[in-house]
């Protein structure tokens, strides 16, 4: 049996995935017939190598601008899980922002209705669990952020189950969004937040102090600061890390090789292995294994171990982390 044949077979957990960033050609051209596979290539996915996280992003509007109306959404939902079930994926976290979706008269909550029905419908077909997160933007104002966050009050029992901080790290300040974490904190609501991405060490303790979440959406840069690294491990504050992506996106992580997911888990931080835009950034969960395999000699014993800490991790109620993690250990 082939080590690709192994990785493939391996139950994994997907907790950072961007609906909107994650179109494969099929769904971009079954809503845009005139896109060639070459335009799919030229125009959505990103460069192998970016400048920064903001010219990453530059990339995202094309998916975004797809995904306007009901049954467009619909499509990218069942088209993610197709993608997830092909991948080995038992559980998985989708997020979107539902403010970016408005262009063509839908209502925010319209907008959730739409994904979380689809997703609902995709659970049952597949048998994947997922649950969704609501995503603010960077550059949104407070009031955005607040009707983020009280749409995920809002759906309180369906599958959106936290809030999530995503964006250009580096060019917008962390103050609009205080009084939406909050909120979430007010009504115990799950909450993680990009940082560590497009900026370093500073921004992942300014996000912790602000924000208070209980996990972080990439944090790669965490890496440069022991006492932050301490930190994190003392306080169970999960990582997000999404390697091709980093690799892609961050100027100080050149390669595979520089990346510090080997030395973050090593120093016993929580974390887990993700795809963070299966369009932006196309791999899957499998490549991301093989890579982890290939750089740093990884095997059985470190996969399930990052994927029973995102388990863990994961904004679901007991009952499913224990089912999960029947199904990771074999039992």
């Amino acid at each position: 049996m082939s080590n690709r044949y192994d990785l493939e077979k391996i139950g994994k957990i997907e907790l950072h995935l961007h609906l909107d960033c994650s179109l494969s050609y099929e769904v971009v051209s079954s809503l845009l017939p005139s896109v060639t596979r070459e335009e799919y290539v030229s125009d959505y996915i990103a460069p192998a190598k970016c400048t920064n996280l903001a010219d990453f992003l530059a990339r995202a509007p094309k998916g975004v601008q797809l995904l306007q109306t009901a049954v467009a959404l619909r499509l990218a939902t069942e088209d993610l899980f197709r993608q997830l079930a092909a991948d080995g994926v038992i559980y998985a976290e989708l997020r979107f922002a539902p403010l970016l979706h408005l262009d063509q008269g839908l209502t925010s909550r319209e907008v959730v209705e739409t994904v979380d029905s689809a997703a609902e419908r995709m659970i049952r077909e597949t048998g994947i669990e997922a649950r969704l997160i609501l995503c603010t933007l960077r550059h949104f104002s407070e009031a955005q952020s607040m009707e983020t966050v009280r749409l995920v009050e809002q759906f309180r029992g369906s599958r959106v189950v936290a809030l999530d901080l995503a964006g250009d790290e580096a060019g917008c300040p962390i103050d609009a969004h205080i009084a939406a974490y909050e909120y979430a904190r007010e009504y115990h609501l799950c909450r993680t937040a990009h940082a560590g991405e497009g900026s370093g060490p500073a921004s992942v303790w300014e996000t912790i102090k602000l924000l208070e979440p209980t996990r972080i959406g990439h944090g790669t840069r965490s890496s440069e600061d022991p006492e932050l690294v301490d930190f994190l491990r003392r306080k169970r504050i999960h990582l997000e890390l999404c390697p091709s992506s980093n690799v892609q996106i961050i100027p100080s992580i050149g390669t595979m090789a520089s990346h510090p997911i080997d030395q973050l888990y090593r120093a016993g931080v929580s974390l887990n292995i993700n795809t963070d835009s299966r369009m932006l950034t196309p791999t899957t969960l499998t490549a991301e294994y093989e890579k982890l395999r290939d750089v740093f000699g990884w095997g059985r014993e470190e996969f399930l171990q990052t994927n029973l800490m995102a388990i863990e991790a994961a904004f679901v109620e007991d009952t499913v982390k224990q089912r999960i993690k029947a199904r990771l250990v074999g039992k």
